[in-house]
């Protein structure tokens, strides 16, 4: 009997908020969301397709950045349109299903991107740490796989989580404050004891994080001492170039990651407003940064962009004439 209670105490419906107590603001907050959005997509897929369509690009570093655009793409666009419907439209309305899966695909993308950027960081180690033994260590079908294990080890880790929020019944009220179905938002909403998922959400984001910066933080310790053990300047210089880019990813994610999850915790004297812009900040530039950083700091991905970019005006320039 308690299921069937359980499930008619739940709302057909949330209601997000979008930003707390500036709602007045929406539209013009949505205009810098809007930008980052249509960055992040066509950015993300010039670097996917630039990957895919260039076989010069088919090699284990090139495999990972293509993984990342498409993790980028599934995040944004998993909350983003939703978003710039609440500020433009006061499209405030999402389904109790919707809510949840929102919720899945948004944290299943950067449980699996944490994963993908220790596997870039263990390439990179491989890389410049055993050079004569890179191209047997680490092939594309390997890097694939090891995409694929990212992405299984997040969805298993989503997967309960999800099980147990979906159990809990939602009847104190409708109205999430935030712009999307953010995990500890939702929760807030239940008129249960929530300690099991809170308890469970909080150990193992602490252990994917933890475990995840660890190995990564340990890799790039290696790198740094083999690349300081290089006898040419010139050599270390171009070593730490190929690295530069990716660690300035990695700390934009994992800090912009962790002060929105423990402010979401552990905000009781923080504004509602800071903590929502934090969050989606945390969700939004990320996914623009990451193809900009590779499209400029990769020359060999800026190339397969120009030359992508090449063969989609050649067409039209051969039309024209």
């Amino acid at each position: 009997m308690s299921a069937p209670n359980r499930s008619n105490t739940n709302p057909p419906s949330f209601l997000l908020t979008g930003i707390p107590d500036l709602e007045v603001f929406h539209v013009w907050i949505s205009i810098p969301f809007c930008v980052t959005y249509i960055m992040a997509v066509l950015g993300n897929i010039l670097v996917l397709l630039a990957v895919v369509l260039d076989r010069s690009l088919h090699e284990p570093m090139y495999c990972f950045i293509a993984m990342l655009a498409v993790i980028d793409l599934i995040l944004s666009t998993a909350v983003v349109p939703k978003m710039l419907g609440t500020f433009w439209l006061d499209s405030r309305e999402i389904g109790f299903e919707a809510c949840f899966i929102q919720m899945f695909f948004t944290h299943t993308s950067t449980a699996a991107e944490s994963g993908l950027l220790l596997a870039m960081s263990l390439d990179r180690y491989v890389a410049i740490c055993h050079p004569l033994r890179y191209s047997t260590i680490l092939t594309s079908p390997r890097a694939i796989w090891a995409g694929l294990l990212s992405l299984a080890r997040a969805v298993g880790v989503m997967i309960p989580l999800m099980c147990l929020l979906t159990s809990l019944p939602y009847c104190s009220s409708r109205v999430i404050p935030h712009s999307y179905c953010e995990h500890m938002a939702v929760v807030g909403l239940a008129c249960a004891d929530a300690a099991t998922s809170h308890g469970y959400s909080l150990g193992m984001a602490t252990l994917l994080v933890g475990t995840d910066s660890a190995l990564i933080t340990f890799s790039y310790c290696m790198i740094l001492r083999a690349v300081l053990r290089l006898p040419s300047h010139r050599a270390r210089l171009k070593a730490l170039g190929t690295c530069g880019s990716h660690v300035f990813i990695i700390l934009i994610f994992y800090i912009g990651g962790l002060l929105s999850m423990y402010l979401q915790m552990f905000s009781h004297s923080l504004a509602p407003h800071v903590q929502v812009l934090v969050a989606d900040s945390y969700l939004t530039v990320p996914p623009m940064l990451n193809p900009l950083v590779y499209g400029i700091k990769v020359k060999q991905i800026q190339a397969g962009i120009c030359k992508l970019l090449g063969q989609l005006a050649g067409p039209r320039s051969s039309q024209a004439a």
